[in-house]
C-alpha cells in the first residue's frame, strides 16, 4: 500500500471526523483525516466547549453577586471580559492539542489542507496552492456546518455577530438582540444577560427552544424573564439599520411593528451544512435541503462515499456526530452494528436554568396515537435542590400507558444536562416504569427528582 493510499480517508476533523478516525485505526484500518483549520472542528474550537467555559464564568459571577443568599459576603464583584474570553480560548487550545495527541497515539495520519473528492475513492488535498492526490476504499465526509445567514440580517462581524464573534467580544455590550431561540441563541442570551447586558430575544415560532416540550419551554421562559431577559415569540426581525456603534432593528409581532436599538445583534437562526466545493454533485451524491442524504450507517447513495455529523443532517449535535462516526467505520469493518436511532439522541442547552431532553415530547407522544401517562416532579420538592439554592426546576417523564415503556424525558433546572444521561440509558435498555420504580436513587441528590417523576406518572409520588 502506497503512502498516499488508505483504507479510510476522512474529510474534516470535527467531533465526528476525529472520533471516526480513531475508531477506524483501532479496528486496524489504515486511516487519515484531512483538516484545513482546527482539529476538533467548530465544536471544540468555536462551539460546544468554549461556550461552556464562558457560561461557567457567568455562573460563578452569578453566585458571587448573590453571595448573601448563602450567608457569604463578596464586595465589589466585577469581571474582566478579556480574561473571561482568554480562559475560554485557553480551554479550547488545551483540548485541540489533546485531539492531536489522540490521533498521533492511534497512528492516524493528519493531512493539512482542504479536501475535495475528484473521483470514487480519490481525494485531492490543496494547501498553499499545491494539490496532492490521495486514494482510499472508503471516503467519509465530515465537514460540519456554519452559521445560517438570513437576507437582510447578514452578519458583518462588527455590529451583527454570529457565534464566532459572540464568543470573543472585545468589550461587553450594554444591550443585545438575539435572533433565534434555539440552543445557540439561548445560551448566548443567558451568558450576556448574566454578565449584565440588557438582552432581547426574538423567536419566529410560538415558543422559545422550539424543539423542546412546550411545558418545559414555558418554565424555562419564566425563569429567563425573571432574570430580566425580554422575550418575543411569534415575532421576526424584518430589517436592521446600522449606526456607527449600534443597530436599530425593526420587529414585527402580532401584525404590528416596533423598533429597538441595541449595541450588538447576534444572529442565531441555525446552521447549514458545508457541502460546497467538495465534488459531491459531480459524483452524483444525493443532497437534499442542504445536507447529504445518508442511511442509518452513514452511507450515501454512491458506494464508498459516506457522510457523518452536521453535514449529514439534523440533529446537528456533536454527540450525534461522534456516535455516527463510530457506527460508520464499524459498518465498514463489517462488525454487527445497529443503525443510528435519532429518537434516542439527547438535546442539552446550557443556559441558566439548564434544559435537557430525550425522546418524545408530550405533544408528539399524543400525536402518535398512544395512550400515555405523564409524571412531573418539581425541584421545589427536592432536598438537594433546596440546599443548593436551585429549587426552580421540573422533571417530566412520559410513558406508554399499556406497556410502561419510557417514551420521553424532559428536564429544566440545575445540572439537568448531567441528569438526562440516566434517562438516555433507560431508553436504550427499553426500560419500563417498573424498572425505574425499583431503582434505588441516592439521597440527597438531584437525581431523586427523576425517580419521583416516574412515581408521579403512576400515582405513587412520595414527596409532593
Amino acid at each position: 500500500m502506497s503512502d498516499n493510499n488508505y483504507d479510510v480517508l476522512i474529510v474534516g476533523a470535527g467531533p465526528g471526523g476525529y472520533v471516526a478516525a480513531i475508531r477506524a485505526a483501532q479496528l486496524g484500518l489504515k486511516t487519515a483525516v484531512i483538516e484545513d483549520k482546527h482539529l476538533g472542528g467548530i465544536c471544540l474550537n468555536w462551539g460546544c466547549i468554549p461556550t461552556k467555559a464562558l457560561l461557567r464564568s457567568a455562573e460563578v459571577y452569578h453566585y458571587m453577586k448573590h453571595a448573601k443568599n448563602y450567608g457569604l459576603s463578596a464586595d465589589n464583584v466585577a469581571f474582566d471580559i478579556g480574561a473571561v474570553v482568554k480562559r475560554s480560548r485557553d480551554v479550547s487550545k488545551r483540548l485541540n492539542t489533546g485531539v492531536g495527541f489522540l490521533l498521533k497515539k492511534n497512528k492516524v495520519t493528519v493531512i493539512d489542507g482542504r479536501g475535495k473528492l475528484t473521483a470514487a475513492g480519490k481525494v485531492a488535498v490543496t494547501k498553499d496552492g499545491k494539490s496532492v492526490d490521495y486514494t482510499a476504499k472508503h471516503v467519509i465526509v465530515s465537514t460540519g456546518a456554519r452559521p445560517r445567514a438570513l437576507p437582510g440580517i447578514e452578519p458583518d462581524q462588527k455590529l451583527v455577530w454570529t457565534y464566532f464573534e459572540a464568543m470573543v467580544p472585545e468589550k461587553m455590550p450594554k444591550s443585545l438582540l438575539v435572533i433565534g431561540s434555539g440552543a445557540i441563541g439561548i445560551e448566548f442570551a443567558s451568558f450576556y444577560r448574566t454578565m449584565g447586558a440588557e438582552v432581547t430575544v426574538v423567536e419566529v415560532m410560538e415558543q422559545i427552544l422550539p424543539v423542546e416540550d412546550a411545558e418545559i419551554s414555558a418554565l424555562a421562559r419564566k425563569q429567563f424573564e425573571k432574570a430580566g431577559m425580554k422575550i418575543l415569540t411569534s415575532a421576526k426581525v424584518t430589517g436592521l439599520k446600522k449606526g456607527t456603534d449600534s443597530v436599530t432593528a425593526t420587529i414585527e409581532a402580532g401584525g404590528t411593528q416596533s423598533e429597538i436599538t441595541v449595541d450588538r445583534v447576534i444572529s442565531a437562526v441555525g446552521v447549514v451544512g458545508n457541502i460546497e466545493d467538495l465534488g459531491l454533485e459531480a459524483l452524483g451524491v444525493k443532497i437534499e435541503r442542504g445536507v447529504i442524504v445518508t442511511d442509518g450507517y452513514g452511507r450515501t447513495n454512491v458506494p464508498g462515499i459516506y457522510a457523518i455529523g452536521d453535514v449529514a443532517g439534523p440533529p446537528m449535535l456533536a454527540h450525534k456526530a461522534e456516535h455516527e462516526g463510530v457506527i460508520c467505520v464499524e459498518k465498514i469493518k463489517g462488525l454487527p452494528v445497529h443503525a443510528l436511532d435519532k429518537t434516542r439522541i439527547p438535546g442539552c442547552t446550557y443556559c441558566h436554568p439548564q434544559v435537557a431532553s430525550v425522546g418524545m415530547t408530550e405533544a408528539k407522544a399524543k400525536a402518535s396515537g398512544r395512550d400515555i401517562k405523564v409524571g412531573r416532579f418539581p425541584f421545589a420538592g427536592n432536598g438537594k435542590a433546596i440546599a443548593l439554592g436551585e429549587d426552580q426546576g421540573l422533571v417530566k417523564t412520559i410513558f406508554d400507558a399499556k406497556t410502561g415503556e419510557l417514551l420521553g424525558a424532559h428536564l429544566v433546572g440545575a445540572e439537568v444536562t448531567e441528569l438526562i444521561q440516566g434517562f438516555i440509558v433507560a431508553l436504550n435498555l427499553e426500560t419500563t416504569e417498573e424498572d425505574l420504580m425499583h431503582t434505588v436513587f441516592p439521597h440527597p441528590t438531584l437525581s431523586e427528582t427523576m425517580h419521583e417523576s416516574v412515581l408521579d406518572a403512576y400515582g405513587r409520588v412520595i414527596h409532593m
